[in-house]
């Protein structure tokens, strides 16, 4: 399932980037999802029937353990603290294909993962993939950025992507020798220091973390995001996810020259089924039909 995704050498507001295109991995499994969950891809689980997990109603990691499950022949179950009656009755993005996939969502806005006492037949999957199994395919992904430098005699590399649960960015640095670069899109830098914390005691692998340019409030809209997003897709012709990456590309140009010595690779994590409703909502506020 996991190929090694291409490597495109790009152009970007006049600086000269790499961009790891994870996001052409599958067509069905594809960015770092697929990285994090690969260990249970391929190994076997005999006695698991069952896979199930928590998070937002439009979670990447939601619909991909959809697929995941579909492929493993298990059943899903999957916990949101709410369904818009909106979006129950006009399925669309993640929400849309993780039903398709027979995931069976419940709403419990009391739910607390602390206290559910997984039964032995299911397979329990923290929020967006912070688990320690997904140190399996990450080091993959290392291997393969390693295998990229040698053979394309790169010497000085930083290698940066956005982060929500920090897990890839985390993993990333504990199997390659160069400094992997991040910024946190969900919270602040404390929230991804403890995230790190609960997966790895030691400091020496934890990433870099970048100051974002501003305090962000997962999912909100904001204008400077849609318009670096639009430039990219219109200068590189590259789709990003409209969550993550533009506070990600933002912050990364903020510091460049501080790594104006260093080739940049940027990480492209995938998760582009979720801008089909991230990308009605910012139409609806900043390009109204006039």
């Amino acid at each position: 399932m996991l190929i090694n995704s291409p490597v495109d050498k790009v152009t970007f507001q006049n600086h000269n980037f790499y961009i790891k295109r994870d996001d052409l991995l599958a067509k069905d499994f594809s960015g770092n999802k697929a990285r994090k969950f690969h260990y249970f891809l391929k190994n076997n689980f005999p006695n698991i029937d069952t896979v199930v997990s928590y998070g937002s109603n439009q979670s990447n990691a939601m619909y991909s353990l959809s697929v995941l499950a579909k492929l493993k022949n298990w059943k899903f179950k999957y916990f949101a603290s709410h369904l818009p009656s909106y979006l129950k009755e006009n399925p669309n993005g993640n929400y849309k294909y993780a039903i398709n996939n027979n995931m069976q969502l419940i709403v419990d806005e009391n739910f607390t993962y602390t206290t559910y006492q997984a039964k032995p037949n299911e397979l329990f999957i923290q929020e967006g993939g912070a688990i320690s199994e997904a140190s399996f395919g990450i080091k993959i992904l290392a291997d393969e950025i390693n295998t990229w430098k040698i053979e394309n005699n790169i010497k000085n590399l930083k290698i940066f992507l956005p982060s929500g649960t920090g897990t890839t960015a985390l993993f990333l640095q504990k199997f390659t020798d160069d400094e992997v670069l991040t910024c946190p899109c969900v919270g602040d830098s404390n929230y991804l220091l403890k995230q790190f914390q609960e997966l790895e005691p030691q400091l020496t692998f934890y990433p870099t973390i970048l100051k974002t340019t501003k305090k962000y409030h997962f999912g909100k809209l904001y204008l400077e995001n849609f318009e670096i997003w639009k430039k990219l897709k219109n200068e590189i012709n590259i789709e990003f996810d409209l969550l993550y990456d533009p506070i990600g590309w933002n912050t990364l140009l903020k510091y460049f020259d501080k790594f104006s010595d260093y080739e940049i690779l940027y990480i492209h994590q995938g998760g582009l089924l979720g801008n089909t409703t991230m990308l009605q909502r910012y139409v609806r506020k900043y390009e109204p039909i006039k």
